[in-house]
């Protein structure tokens, strides 16, 4: 990497080609929380970049953001990352997530001539980010978020996603600045069915402010302070890229805005990306008339 381009925020994630399972049906989605963010970014008018790593044949991810606005840095491997997502019921925190081939890791190169007030690392499973991805971005003058899913979700048999433990949870959160994780993630590396109690004891590994979603929305712990805001789309139809637009859009909103507006905001964004399947293609006056709309006491 060897650009000197400074930017409002860089996302850094794989390209996830996604095969949602329904009781709806069968759909083919290009996902990945670097898509999912960048979209959310090019919306809000910031000048972003996505690093990323995917198969050739898939290059029409790039070429789309590309025309969105979005510097994207790819790196051409031999398969994308495959993923199966599959919703037995109704339910669509009920999910079974099965990956078949993945395009690998990242290296601290991808990131070490990029310049930026922000980074979002939003991998999908561990060993795409590892330590010294982190160290070198630890040594830039910007504020550092990450999602938890892709330091504690490995592979299992036959492909599946599952949970484990966390070997180098203290030495990776020490350098985070914002951490987002989900209600279920938050369980498993604190031992808290409490939200909040679980997100104290996460802020007290470092993490300045912990952005953690749930089913009905999203609860923020920052300078010692909560905040919550509801999730509220007229119809749910993309629940898949829930919790990657949400931390976009948190990361994004904070470089102008407080915490509690951060958290309004990104609920909103979240709220109409799951009227539709993929990353979100709304523009940002439909999130203000929405804000003005449903969350009026929240925002006073």
């Amino acid at each position: 990497m060897c650009s000197n381009a400074t930017y409002d925020i860089v996302i850094i994630g794989n390209y996830t080609k996604d095969t949602i399972i329904s009781p709806s049906g069968t759909r083919h989605v290009d996902g990945g929380g670097f898509n999912y963010g960048a979209h959310v970014a090019s919306m809000m008018g910031l000048k972003a970049a996505a690093v990323t790593r995917l198969s050739q044949e898939d290059v029409r991810v790039v070429d789309a953001l590309t025309r969105l606005g979005v510097t994207v840095y790819p790196t051409y491997t031999s398969h994308s990352t495959d993923m199966s997502l599959y919703y037995p019921t109704s339910d669509v925190d009920e999910r079974v997530i099965s990956v078949t081939h993945t395009a690998g890791a990242f290296t601290p190169d991808q990131v070490r001539g990029l310049e930026s007030r922000a980074f979002l690392i939003n991998s999908s499973i561990r060993g795409e980010v590892d330590l010294a991805v982190i160290r070198e971005l630890r040594t830039k003058n910007a504020l550092l978020a990450a999602d938890v899913q892709g330091f504690i979700r490995i592979i299992g048999a036959e492909g599946a996603l599952m949970y484990d433990g966390w070997p180098e949870k203290r030495e990776v959160l020490s350098q985070i600045d914002i951490l987002k994780t989900d209600a279920v993630e938050a369980e498993r590396l604190t031992g808290k069915t409490d939200m909040e109690a679980a997100a104290q004891i996460l802020a007290g590994y470092g993490p300045k402010e912990i952005v953690l979603t749930h089913s009905q929305g999203v609860l923020v712990f920052a300078d010692g302070q909560f905040h919550e805001a509801p999730f509220c789309p007229q119809k749910l139809v993309g629940r898949s890229g829930r919790g990657d637009t949400c931390i976009a859009s948190y990361v994004c909103k904070r470089l102008s805005a407080s915490p509690q507006e951060a958290t309004i905001w990104a609920a909103a964004v979240t709220s109409l990306k799951m009227e539709a399947e993929g990353p979100i293609e709304r523009k940002a006056s439909e999130v203000e008339e929405l804000i003005a709309r449903a969350y009026a006491a929240s925002a006073g």
